[in-house]
């Protein structure tokens, strides 16, 4: 299953984390995990940890908290990748660059477009945000419309789309193929 992007999507601590490392691990025994978290705190280090002990030995560890395309030029060709995860790379773009949407936006489709070309199995993890309330700040509500977007984008772009609650992963993009978008 070469040249297939994949995305996994669901509330904080819904499971998707764990859907994407069992997928990513029924194509390949040598996937590349690709961390878009920065550590700033202990907190942050702990959740870091939990996840690179959770992850088989075997795999490649590499962090990237802006350049989600360049990193995955470096990979070797046909590599299975797993980002993980697209949220945490929007806030580190907002947070440190301040970039607009339409920029998001445009190195979301360079990240397909660079999977695409280097024939990858990319699975890209993201949260659902947009579920809750409405944030009572300007920079939560543009993060929670920003990411929102993307989780578009990517969808429409992707291969096979799961939504993960409660640690049960449901697949969405064929149910939508099979019902039609005009009916959901």
């Amino acid at each position: 299953m070469a040249g297939k992007v994949i995305l996994i999507t669901g509330g904080a601590r819904s499971g998707k984390s764990e859907v994407a490392e069992e997928l990513a691990a029924s194509f390949s025994d040598a996937v590349i995990y690709l961390a878009t978290a920065g550590v700033y705190d202990e907190e942050m280090k702990d959740r870091v940890q939990k996840h690179r002990e959770r992850r088989p030995a075997g795999w490649v560890t590499v962090e990237e908290t802006h350049r989600l395309a360049r990193a995955l030029r470096a990979v070797p060709h046909g590599s299975c990748v797993l980002v993980d995860c697209l949220t945490l790379w929007i806030t580190n773009l907002l947070l440190d660059n301040s970039p607009s949407e339409e920029y998001i936006i445009e190195e979301t489709v360079r990240v397909i477009e660079t999977a695409r070309d280097r024939d990858l199995i990319l699975i890209l993890v993201s949260n659902q945000v947009g579920c809750g309330v409405v944030p009572d700040n300007r920079l939560g509500r543009l993060f929670r419309d920003v990411a929102g977007r993307v989780n578009r984008q990517v969808a429409d772009l992707a291969d096979r789309v799961y939504l993960v609650t409660a640690g049960i992963p449901v697949e969405l993009k064929t149910l939508a193929a099979k019902i039609g978008r005009e009916e959901i």
